[in-house]
């Protein structure tokens, strides 16, 4: 085996993708800073404990682990950045008001999330902290489809979904944590086949509308059509009456500003970590979310602070993927020539102005190729000049 050949579903970024990729994440992180979110960056490794509070599901899982040498605990490389920002504004900022944080950095899995993803995405995001209605869940749905259109991304589809619908169902109905568990993982595996049968066994202990309604949310996915026929066939319960509204307001704003839009009732995704409404982006030549997000107004709990909080995040990687690529900048090449002041001062000027400039080393050959130039700078009379190689 060669050795320097990398583990599968990690690559290198070769000069291109990364000048794209890094270029992306700066337009994007400046656009954040002008809405007044502060950037902040947690740290790669941190205690399994802390990694893991609030955060549900599978993360345990995804997680690579490591013994701290120092402490003889086990850390992990953290697989997700948005509980890290949650313990930041719950132990460090501990503000009382709204605060509002982004960050862009590696995170790791232990397997790939889909057959065409890396294990180190380069996520990046936003959160908003210490507010619970409605305007904060549209701000940040508006700042990540803006941040799409940033990075280059055309046709935008949005799903809105909202995890109050299923747990207002299996609260309302009375079902016990250990059949939540079960409808949830087949109602997230789509086997309705498996849903008709738990459904069955529920005949005794479940009333006949609760478990139609169980049956019909996987149905429950399209345009807002989708809302009227679940008001008229799901129960009446406050929860999921207020959920409903909030996905009809929203949808009401965004709709004007994506490609389409869609409500999915069935969405479970971050069940077990998302409290209210949840989101995801799509765009045509990809078959995953490109960006999610949604309200978690539980997470805060874990680190001894309950905050209201809402937000989404996406993969640069994934991103740069999608978007036409950009040729590498073509550079202006300089001669080596020791003490000549005017071909200082003009290089200086150049790279004030945003130019690249190379300046060529002595004995260097093949100038083309290896500095990515396509002028260069030649003396002409007593005037360095600018000229097409």
């Amino acid at each position: 085996m060669r050795e320097w050949i990398l583990p599968e579903y990690i690559e290198d970024l070769l000069p291109a993708e990364a000048l794209r990729i890094e270029m992306m994440r700066r337009r994007i992180v400046d656009w954040l800073l002008v809405y007044g979110y502060e950037l902040v960056g947690p740290p790669l490794l941190e205690f399994v404990e802390s990694l893991l509070s609030g955060s549900g599901g599978d993360t345990d899982l995804r997680m690579f682990k490591v013994v701290d040498q120092l402490s003889g605990r086990v850390m992990g490389l953290r697989t997700d950045m948005t509980p890290q920002t949650a313990r930041i504004d719950a132990h460090l900022l501990n503000r009382k008001g709204i605060t509002r944080l982004c960050y862009a950095g590696s995170v790791l899995h232990t397997l790939p999330s889909g057959l065409t993803r890396t294990r180190e995405p380069l996520q990046i995001g936003a959160e908003l902290y210490g507010h619970a209605g409605l305007e904060s869940d549209l701000e940040v749905q508006r700042l990540m489809l803006q941040s799409l259109a940033i990075a280059g991304i055309g046709e935008i589809h949005l799903d809105l979904g909202h995890v109050a619908v299923f747990r207002g169902l299996v609260r309302g109905a009375g079902i016990p944590v250990e059949l939540e568990t079960e409808l949830f993982g087949v109602l997230q595996a789509k086997d309705i086949g498996g849903l008709k049968k738990l459904c069955t066994g529920l005949k005794k202990r479940v009333d006949t509308r609760a478990r139609q309604a169980l049956l019909l949310l996987p149905e429950l996915y399209g345009d807002d059509a989708i809302l009227a026929l679940a008001r008229q066939s799901l129960p009446d319960y406050p929860e999921i009456r207020t959920a409903l509204d909030d996905l009809e307001t929203v949808g009401a704003e965004l709709e004007p500003v994506v490609d389409r839009l869609a409500f999915d009732l069935a969405d479970l995704r971050g069940y077990h970590y998302h409290s209210g409404m949840v989101f995801a982006a799509y765009t045509g030549n990809c078959p995953n979310a490109i960006a999610l997000g949604g309200r978690y107004d539980e997470v805060g709990k874990a680190f001894g602070r309950a905050r209201p909080a809402t937000g989404f995040s996406m993969d640069l990687r994934e991103l740069s993927g999608l978007v036409q690529s950009d040729l590498y900048p073509k550079g202006i090449l300089a001669p080596y020539v020791k003490g000549d002041r005017m071909l200082e001062k003009k290089i200086e000027q150049l790279r004030n102005d945003g130019q690249m400039v190379v300046v060529e080393l002595p004995g260097n050959g093949n100038i083309q190729d290896t500095f990515n130039c396509n002028r260069r700078l030649v003396l002409q009379g007593e005037v360095w000049t600018i000229v097409q190689i």
